[in-house]
């Protein structure tokens, strides 16, 4: 009788086994890979700290940042600077001055504009005393720009028609201001203007002369009667180059025909702000209120 020939038993496939020896190789070769490498420590704080600002991650504030003050009723601070965000966010400034000390000097500020204000108004109101007459008659403007006093003097009973003559009554005028001018600091300029009408005669070539000889013949009346210095004065011929209005009408062209007396009181000014910040560093922790109006009194050297 014929034996039946055996079952096959079942097992782990041929492949499995090489697949095995593959993996410890791969493994080995790997480990002494990493036991030949060195980790560059400043590198990988880098590429750390790159990575978690690509993903957001807050960074720590060193204590070297930690700020001087917090405000007791904002406790949120970024020392970031400020950028625009959908969330809102309170920032803070610190100063390493005392909050004292600035409001001090704040008010100090607001004292000394405060008087260098008064003093303007002053000496415009002393002008403007001499100049009411005229200024009621329209002959006369005044304004104040800054620290200047602008005399504007309409041609009308100041020259006639084509001339640089001063009239008597303007003559009268313009001495009466000398005075005034006298007991006031600064810069005098007198600029000359006219409209753009050609003119051309045996004494005018041109507006540039009629303009220039009319601010010579103010200039002239001001220094006759002594009480002005031929070191202030400047005197300037413009023609038509500074309109007032349009030449369209004849209206328009004779607000273009003046002469302009300009008082420039920055120099003074400055003088006087320099004296007042002195008078009050040297009272530094003592009341400055009353000190400042008692002993602001305009310096003697200005003949304010």
């Amino acid at each position: 009788m014929d034996e039946l020939p055996e079952e096959e038993k079942p097992g782990i496939p041929a492949w499995v086994v090489t697949f095995a020896d593959l993996m410890s190789l791969l493994m080995c070769f790997f480990v002494l890979l990493l036991s030949f490498s060195e980790i560059d420590a400043q590198k990988f704080k880098q590429i750390a700290g790159e990575l978690s600002q690509a993903f957001g991650v807050q960074r720590e504030v060193p204590a070297l940042e930690i700020p001087m003050g917090t405000s007791p009723v904002f406790d949120q601070f970024s020392p970031a600077p400020p950028e625009p965000s959908l969330v809102n966010e309170v920032r803070q400034s610190t100063t390493e001055q005392a909050p004292e000390l600035e409001t001090l000097r704040t008010t100090t500020e607001v004292q000394i504009q405060q008087q260098l204000e008064r003093q303007m108004q002053q000496t415009t109101a002393k002008v403007e005393q001499v100049l009411d007459e005229a200024i009621r008659d329209g002959r006369v403007q005044l304004a104040e720009d800054e620290h200047r006093i602008v005399i504007r003097i309409e041609e009308r009973g100041s020259f006639p028609s084509g001339s640089a003559d001063v009239t008597w009554e303007f003559e009268g005028l313009l001495l009466d201001m000398a005075e005034v001018f006298a007991d006031i600091p600064g810069k005098l300029t007198i600029e000359g203007h006219t409209d753009n009408i050609p003119i051309r005669s045996d004494r005018f070539k041109s507006n540039w002369d009629l303009s220039a000889v009319r601010a010579s013949s103010v200039a002239n009346v001001l220094l006759e009667s002594g009480a002005v210095e031929p070191q202030r004065l400047v005197v300037k011929g413009l023609a038509d180059t500074r309109p007032r209005a349009s030449n369209d009408t004849e209206d328009s062209r004779a607000l273009n025909r003046r002469v302009e007396i300009i008082v420039d009181l920055s120099g003074p000014m400055a003088e006087e702000e320099a004296r007042l910040r002195e008078l009050v560093e040297s009272h530094q922790g003592q009341p400055l209120a009353p000190d400042l109006e008692r002993q602001t009194t305009p310096a003697p050297n200005l003949q304010w």
